[in-house]
């Protein structure tokens, strides 16, 4: 899907609106970000951007929880919101003829939500017995704690549930205000993709929100920078498998090094044929599973390389993975490999934007983080443009000295210490 098949436009509220026309199959795919999300968080109300996605679609002024449930279901559409790092998110998909109807719900359920006590205790409940079961995974125990090394007080540091005290401690007071502060016309993007003209996706979106009236209070984001600590930090759980895991303090999207880290995160970590894979579990036999990522985000990033391994292998797989992230500064890839890797991030890409509801993620995505249509465009040209100089030198200014997590038995934590 070519952006120039999109149209761009932005209500007097500020709403972006977004529109790709796609009438290959009868379907509306829309998704409606908020600028912010988890990085608006402070440490005491951590977790209040989960609880408000899964309260939003609990009640709104006119519908209850169940009457909202009815309505989407009646005509086998789907509706859902979610919580990320950079942004707050309401998706809905449905055939065209119930576009309208479907749109006009998100509308009550982003305006007018009302989160009522009963369905707040039910879901303060659940979300507690969440994190209670994640204390309990030592994939999740090892990525929180590398999570405070590499952000120190920042909200990218903090877990995106919250804990039992902060989710415990938030009130229905606390979610109305992040509603008014954060849910807001003026940080708005709704993208839409599907069997739809341009010109009738922007009037039913003016229908739905164009009287939503700005905020007149600011919505300045001021987070204490990252502060990380390349330490080693471990944690004691009787398994047989130990979860290894370290981390290299990344740039944010709009850093010249992305490109190259975007190769760097495929050629170590993306599937069977990676290096990480093919090194450590297929030739040394070291992992049950393994491999690296390295998240898109409009502030500081990280790239995060971790192992399940046996416990007797604990002291090994931390030497490898450090040895197969480290050794890119002083060893450059091979031109195919360097080639090898492009095509797959690209072709990758490509397949990520198949379906409306993928087309309508991406360019909104796009657009909240302030980088706008023409990113799409430019990632694949910056993917192509990366040189094995750019990969080393890359390297080379991040991939120095990590912090790390451990999880595993006595065995296997007695191996690093």
């Amino acid at each position: 899907m070519s952006k120039t098949m999109s149209k761009r436009i932005v209500l007097s509220n500020g709403i972006v609106i977004l529109v790709t026309e796609n009438p290959t199959a009868d379907i509306i795919a829309a998704r409606c970000f908020f600028a912010g999300g988890e990085r608006v968080e402070t440490l005491p109300k951590s977790g209040l951007n989960y609880l408000a996605a899964s309260l939003l679609t609990r009640g709104t002024k006119r519908y209850s929880s169940l009457e909202i449930a009815e309505r989407v279901e009646s005509i086998g559409a789907s509706l859902g919101t979610e919580s990320s790092s950079d942004y707050f998110l309401l998706s809905l998909k449905t055939i065209t003829s119930d576009f309208r109807d479907m749109l006009l719900l998100g509308s009550e359920i982003l305006r007018s939500p009302s989160f009522p006590d009963s369905e707040l205790e039910l879901e303060r409940r659940l979300t507690i017995q969440s994190i209670r079961s994640q204390q309990e995974r030592p994939f999740t125990i090892a990525y929180d704690r590398l999570q405070r090394l590499m952000y120190g007080d920042h909200p990218y540091g903090f877990s995106s549930l919250g804990t039992e005290e902060t989710i415990s401690a938030i009130t229905r007071d606390d979610l109305n205000n992040f509603h008014q502060n954060h849910l807001r016309p003026d940080q708005m993007v709704v993208s839409i993709a599907g069997k739809i003209l341009p010109e009738q996706a922007i009037a039913l979106v003016g229908e739905a929100f164009g009287d939503w009236r700005k905020s007149s209070q600011p919505n300045f984001i001021s987070n204490p920078a990252p502060h990380f600590q390349p330490l080693l930090v471990t944690h004691e759980q009787d398994t047989q498998q130990a979860i290894v895991m370290i981390g290299y303090p990344a740039p944010a999207v709009s850093s010249p090094d992305y490109a190259a880290l975007k190769v760097i995160s495929t050629y170590l970590g993306n599937g069977l044929s990676s290096r990480l894979f093919v090194e450590l579990r297929e030739k040394r036999g070291l992992a049950y599973e393994v491999s690296a990522f390295y998240p898109t985000r409009l502030e500081a990033s990280q790239f995060v390389a971790y192992m399940g391994t046996a416990s007797q292998n604990t002291g090994m797989a931390l030497e490898g993975l450090r040895h197969e992230c480290e050794r890119l500064a002083t060893e450059l890839l091979t031109e195919e490999e360097l080639k090898i890797c492009k095509s797959k991030l690209l072709g990758q890409y490509a397949l990520g934007k198949q379906t409306n509801g993928q087309i309508a993620q991406v360019y909104g995505w796009y657009e909240v983080m302030g980088l706008g249509l023409d990113f799409d465009q430019h990632f694949v040209e910056a993917i192509a443009a990366v040189t094995l100089a750019d990969i080393q030198n890359a390297a080379q200014k991040y991939f120095a000295i990590p912090a790390i997590s451990i999880v595993g038995s006595a065995e296997a934590l007695q191996q690093i210490m």
